[in-house]
């Protein structure tokens, strides 16, 4: 019959267990990390681990007392995580992105990372938490503290510049170590901010907990609109 010699319709492919497993990393991933968040700040404002935050103080200005010459260094590379820079990096990221005609992803990165810098501020208003007393600073550093600006703005861009970047890469090696060299640049700038002592150490975990967990978000929804478009959010074949 007519009717049975038709073919009946393929039914749509399921998602690959690599990207469901990808999905499910990322996820619990930045969980997670907002989880650490939450955990930081609720014990800053009981004052739970104020003399954690006081030993590291004290130890970065006894490092800064027996090694002067490095604090030119340590500021140098504080500097990686303000604002100026970390928009140049995103400009040239986004730039990049454009020549690959990845117009969607450019404009994810973009707006992550505006976002994510404007939801830092509304997070150091809503904690108003004071900075390190200025006889155990290095420098005076304007505004607020938890979380800190440099550490979690330096997370969120420099994690997603690599993910960006290195899913360009099919080697592994190449992949691993962009993602490396990504991370080392944000735990720098971190513990750059806790050596000048223009910031309490639970401020810096909790800017990287949130950077991490914001620019991992970030790249979940990057994957998720991808995959909708027909497209995939992984390392090329060439």
């Amino acid at each position: 019959m007519l009717g049975s010699s038709l073919k009946s319709p393929r039914p749509a492919p399921l998602a690959r267990p690599r990207t469901i497993y990808v999905a499910l990393v990322l996820g619990a991933g930045a969980l997670l990390l907002a989880l650490a968040f939450g955990l930081l700040g609720s014990e800053v404002l009981e004052g739970e681990i104020r003399a954690f935050d006081v030993f590291m103080l004290n130890f970065a200005q006894s490092i800064r007392a027996g090694h002067p010459k490095l604090v030119s260094a340590i500021a140098d590379i504080s500097a990686l995580g303000s604002g100026a820079v970390l928009s140049v990096f995103v400009a040239i990221t986004v730039g990049y992105l454009l020549l690959r005609a990845e117009h969607m992803n450019a404009a994810l990165l973009a707006a992550s990372a505006i976002s994510g810098s404007l939801l830092v501020g509304v997070l150091k208003d809503v904690f108003g938490r004071a900075r390190p007393p200025l006889a155990f600073a290095e420098l005076v550093a304007p505004g607020l503290s938890f979380p800190s600006g440099h550490s979690a703005q330096a997370a969120m861009v420099y994690l997603m510049i690599g993910a960006w970047v290195a899913r360009t890469r099919s080697s592994l090696s190449e992949r691993l170590y962009i993602l490396a060299s990504t991370a080392l640049l944000a735990l720098l700038v971190g513990l750059s901010r806790v050596a000048l002592g223009v910031h309490w150490a639970t401020d810096v975990l909790a800017g990287w907990a949130f950077g991490g967990a914001w620019a991992i978000g970030c790249l979940f929804i990057a994957g998720f609109l991808t995959a909708r478009q027909g497209t995939r959010f992984a390392p090329d074949d060439t």
